[in-house]
């Protein structure tokens, strides 16, 4: 699905004319973008390019500079950042961590109920990750971590799941191993992804579609035409070796 100025039937978001940026500041601008739900879109771009600031502007964690991000209809978001940003001080076991994706149905201060606590362990079966539930989080590998986080990301009930390099800073056999989970994730229960990774290859397995930030423009297309050496040296402007 193209960029449109239109909404589809089928569409879960529509950014128009959306800068992001900090303090007003963009760093990139003009996107227009149609996202198809139960797609699993892969964003790449060089560093700087705007990537995390435009995920975090579709999680609502930064307001867009200008422009309007819409869902349709309102859609529960499941965000994965780059870096956990909980400081090992904090004992936090895994199923804590986890347990924090339902915070937004149950309200701050509040008593868990059980079924919300059943449904982590269930977010944490489907990861992977029930054996770590009582771990403790900061003592967790790269990738244990990433499929805590991804559990936590699905206890929110998403309708979209958005991830900043899953698998940045985790071992190759971890890396497949989380992106068979998330093309399990999309393609058992139809989760609509976004997903940025610096790994071509993985982007290449798992992604339907690529948008590519690259010089102030958007570059949009199937995964098999993106991510075509030739097409990719035509963006980055180099021979690869």
């Amino acid at each position: 699905m193209g960029c449109t100025n239109g909404v589809t039937s089928n569409s879960i978001l529509t950014l128009s004319g959306v800068a992001v940026g900090y303090d007003r500041r963009p760093v990139f601008s003009g996107i227009n973008l149609e996202i198809g739900r139960g797609s699993f879109l892969g964003l790449l771009g060089a560093n700087g390019s705007g990537k995390t600031s435009l995920l975090k502007t579709i999680a609502g964690i930064l307001p867009p500079v200008q422009g309007s991000v819409v869902f349709h209809p309102p859609a529960a978001l499941g965000y994965v950042p780059q870096r956990d940003a909980l400081d090992p001080v904090f004992i936090f076991s895994a199923f804590e961590v986890a347990l924090m994706g339902v915070c937004g149905r149950v309200g701050p201060g509040r008593l868990v109920p059980r079924a919300e606590r059943d449904w982590v362990r269930e977010c944490l079966r489907q990861t992977g990750a029930d054996g770590l539930a009582q771990k403790r989080f900061s003592e967790l590998s790269g990738g244990q971590k990433q499929r805590v986080l991804i559990a936590r990301a699905l206890a929110a009930r998403a309708d979209l799941l958005i991830l900043d390099e899953p698998t940045a800073g985790v071992d190759a056999a971890a890396a497949q191993s989380l992106m068979d989970l998330l093309n399990e994730l999309h393609g058992r229960g139809g989760l609509t992804i976004i997903m940025v990774n610096h790994d071509l290859a993985a982007v290449r397995r798992t992604a339907q579609e690529i948008v590519w930030l690259h010089q102030g423009r958007i570059l949009r297309g199937p995964v098999a035409e993106l991510l075509r050496r030739e097409k990719i040296e035509e963006i980055l402007q180099l021979q690869l070796a």
